[in-house]
């Protein structure tokens, strides 16, 4: 579902017409239905008012359900690790960075192995090569 779809849904889970959340975010009705349309993109700032007057965040406006966050196997983990004292949070986030860093690094290794494994790109015969051939 895009974001036009889940404007819509909103809107509507909230019993609001297109004219009343138009009042609430200070914009034309127009302009709401281009968005539930796809026919434009609101700004940032529209986004964040649209969120406000829907009560829910930006991220709920702009990204579907699995396109942010962690799944939900390392969603328990780190709940489990929001629980810790604050030594312990630092040691977590050195651990978490360290894997981070380590999966980009493996990830800009497997890039350039792929540029370097292109052949070059073939030069068409110059017509002297052809005559030779």
């Amino acid at each position: 579902m895009g974001f036009p779809q889940r404007l819509a849904a909103l809107r509507k889970e909230r019993g609001l017409t297109q004219q009343a959340l138009a009042d609430r975010v200070s914009v034309h009705i127009t302009q709401i239905n281009r968005y539930e349309t796809g026919d434009s993109q609101p700004t940032l700032d529209v986004i964040r008012r649209l969120a406000v007057a829907l009560s829910v965040s930006a991220d709920a406006l702009i990204f579907g359900k699995d396109e942010r966050g962690p799944d939900e196997d390392l969603r328990l983990q780190f709940e489990a690790i929001s629980q810790f004292d604050e030594e312990d949070k630092e040691l977590a986030r050195g651990v978490l960075e360290g894997l981070i860093l380590k999966h980009q690094a493996k990830q800009s290794v497997l890039r350039q192995a792929a540029r370097n494994a292109q052949p070059a790109k073939a030069k068409a015969p110059t017509k002297r090569a052809a005559a030779r051939a």
